[in-house]
């Protein structure tokens, strides 16, 4: 099981990830295959007792908080609500509550890419207010994410973090470097990400050239269309 365990726990991760933000059609949650992969989770830690290794607890956790968000995520009428824009009371937090503690021990030594995702999302849910998120530990957590499992998106994410804890033109100077040394060009939410950098800095012709891009690649309606609002937000009004 031991050698096993890895490739098991990425593809409950992939089954979560579909779930939490479908690739493609209408919705934007299918919470069955969010609910399926965390019972798989916790049946790892079953099969694997008294001593489950911390990713297996971590990717729980990890799953925990996300899932916790859920009815957050959605406007009244079913339009994707971004992380800073949620009402943090809708959140699940008696759910919050069980991830930190598998958070708490999955970290406590030589935390594996799971366990430093976990650990990222704790850093969103302990925040009561957007402006109390901690994007230092973040950008910590990040940079040894980097370390341990390099990959475009993490970096993609941890310069949206930098972003956040240092300002946007730093942010955008690290997206920058990564679209002239990878493919996340062809990737939505790199644009969609930088597009947003942009218009907080006001930059707001570049900003849709940004999110025209993005909007060119999305494959998720419920994305689509919140990326068009945003497109709508900084364009000129019609004359």
């Amino acid at each position: 099981m031991g050698a096993r365990l890895d490739s098991v726990l990425t593809v409950i991760y992939l089954v979560f990830n579909e779930g939490y933000l479908a690739t493609r059609g209408g919705s934007l949650v299918r919470t069955d295959l969010c609910a399926e992969a965390i019972r798989l989770g916790r049946l790892v830690i079953t099969l694997m007792n008294p001593q489950p290794p911390a990713e297996a607890r971590a990717l729980v956790a990890l799953m925990l908080l996300h899932d916790a968000r859920h009815d957050a995520r959605l406007d009244e009428a079913g339009e994707l609500v971004i992380l800073e824009e949620q009402d943090r009371s809708r959140w699940n937090h008696k759910q919050i509550a069980e991830a930190l503690l598998l958070v708490n021990v999955s970290t406590r030594v030589n935390p594996g890419p799971f366990a430093l995702q976990a650990a990222i999302a704790a850093a969103h849910c302990k925040a009561a207010h957007p402006a109390d998120t901690d994007w230092a530990e973040i950008v910590r957590c990040y940079d040894q994410l980097e370390r341990v499992h390099p990959s475009p998106i993490v970096s993609l994410n941890r310069a949206v973090a930098v972003a956040m804890a240092d300002g946007p033109r730093a942010g955008l100077a690290m997206m920058d470097g990564l679209a002239a040394t990878n493919d996340l060009n062809n990737y939505h939410l790199m644009h969609a990400a930088r597009a947003d950098l942009l218009r907080r800095i006001g930059l707001l012709d570049e900003a849709a050239k940004s999110y025209v891009r993005a909007l060119a690649l999305v494959t998720n309606d419920s994305e689509r269309r919140f990326l068009e609002r945003r497109l709508r937000e900084v364009q000129p009004p019609a004359v």
